[in-house]
């Protein structure tokens, strides 16, 4: 009888943070308030124990509500559930940084947080827009704060206790550098656009030397073009293990020392991305070996402005 494979089950301890991530994570970033509620539920159920959200999402609340609700049917309990949620721009200046970490929490209905991220490291004018613009469409930014001013704000929030461990999202390795030369508290974790057409290799050694955590959003390429999940060694491999693409895709994020995130409404799929096993590791060499393509679709960290970039088919 063969043992069952716990690759759905990683979990990464914190280096620079209390406890430790679990690998597979589920992402939140859904529009509708009740598809939201409905989905994160779902996960809760097929077996995700993180939870990643933002303050720019607006459906804290609706996470909130599906966390409540698993909660009380003994689904599972929260301190078995890895939450993170997200600083947002206009609340870069350290004075408002405190007010916006409890407004999540009251939003999210718990009491302690487990990782907060720096969504960008770009400073919005600071306000209740939270795209602030001029009369000419462009972003206006704000300079009278530093990333490490911000940083250390979070830090602040260490020290409180009501929050477990902080990072970063959406960042450069060149401003991830800065960060952890001049850090009080270094970065627990760095979340970017990541997957087999973004490998980021780079700053996955980096994160490895410093201990922290790389978890990677898009973990699937969003399913925009060219399709990760239909790469021509992605969909041989997994012929060959009898898993599907995008599980394949999966599977290397967390073998390879990461975590990642995805999102979906649908049952089918919140399952599928939950049962990832373990690739052999020939097919780990193929992936990075073996795939050339190089795409970034998120530029984000280009202008803290989250959105993907459309390409044509």
């Amino acid at each position: 009888m063969t043992s069952p494979d716990m690759l759905r089950y990683t979990r990464i301890p914190l280096a620079n943070g209390s406890g430790s991530i679990p690998a597979v994570g589920f992402g939140t970033l859904i529009p509708d308030l009740l598809a939201t509620r409905q989905a994160t539920q779902t996960a809760l159920e097929v077996g995700f124990r993180h939870l990643d959200c933002a303050e720019r999402y607006r459906n804290e609340g609706a996470v909130g509500d599906a966390m409540r609700a698993a909660f009380d049917a003994g689904i599972t309990r929260r301190e078995d559930v890895f939450v993170t949620t997200k600083l947002w721009n206009t609340n870069h200046r350290p004075e408002r940084v405190r007010a916006a970490f409890d407004a999540s929490l009251r939003r999210l209905q718990i009491d302690y947080l487990d990782c907060y991220l720096i969504h960008t490291p770009f400073a919005f004018r600071p306000g209740d827009e939270q795209d602030p613009r001029d009369e000419r469409g462009q972003v206006i930014y704000d300079s009278g704060v530093t990333l490490i001013e911000t940083w250390q704000a979070l830090e602040r929030l260490v020290d409180d206790g009501q929050c477990r461990s902080i990072g970063l999202s959406d960042i450069t390795l060149e401003k991830l550098r800065e960060i952890v030369a001049s850090a009080r508290i270094k970065p627990a974790v760095v979340q970017v656009e990541s997957h087999p057409y973004l490998p980021e290799w780079e700053l996955v050694d980096f994160c490895r030397e410093h201990g922290i955590v790389l978890q990677a959003f898009a973990a699937l390429g969003h399913n925009m073009d060219p399709r990760v999940v239909d790469d021509p060694v992605i969909t041989a491999i997994a012929g060959r293990v009898g898993k599907t693409p995008a599980q394949v895709a999966l599977a290397w994020a967390i073998q390879r020392g990461t975590a990642f995130l995805t999102t979906s409404t649908r049952l089918g799929h919140i399952q599928e991305n939950f049962d990832v096993s373990t690739l052999p590791q020939d097919a780990l060499q193929e992936i990075r070996n073996g795939i050339t393509t190089n795409v970034r679709f998120n530029a984000v960290v280009e202008t803290g402005v989250p959105g993907f970039i459309p390409r044509a088919t």
